[in-house]
């Protein structure tokens, strides 16, 4: 039986691709790869990569998107977490987060997984992003 070895992409709707890719090419140093506009569906997609090709986003505009607010209590998309491989790291992403003016909420124990701290915050949509470590030794 193949196995799945790990997620190749993850895509996001939202509101507006234009105000999202350079927030995400900023605020998390993602590299735009490819766009692809569909006149006749009128859906357009920017693939996002990280570096290293560690993994991949794919920001989603829908020309009949509902504009609501991202509810993380609604079926679907929870939140997305990015891992990084230190608590210093996390220290490190408050000071960029803060720096681009990203609301966030400080580094904090994980009460869902026992020994790794998160940082959280949101995407101009309202999508709940987090980076997550390993507590250190």
């Amino acid at each position: 039986m193949s196995y799945l070895t790990n997620v190749h992409h993850l895509a996001l709707t939202v509101t507006d691709v234009d105000r999202s890719v350079p927030w995400y090419e900023r605020v998390l140093e993602l590299k735009e790869i490819a766009r692809r506009e569909d006149a006749e569906s009128g859906i357009r997609k920017v693939l996002l990569r990280a570096a290293g090709d560690a993994f991949s986003v794919v920001l989603v505009q829908h020309p009949d998107t509902e504009r609501g607010d991202f509810d993380e209590r609604r079926t679907g998309l929870d939140h997305v977490a990015f891992g990084v491989g230190s608590y210093g790291e996390l220290k490190e992403w408050e000071q960029r987060l803060a720096e681009y003016g990203v609301t966030f909420s400080p580094t904090k124990a994980s009460r869902t997984i026992p020994g790794a701290a998160v940082v959280v915050f949101r995407d101009p949509d309202g999508i709940q992003l987090e980076v997550w470590a390993e507590l250190d030794s």
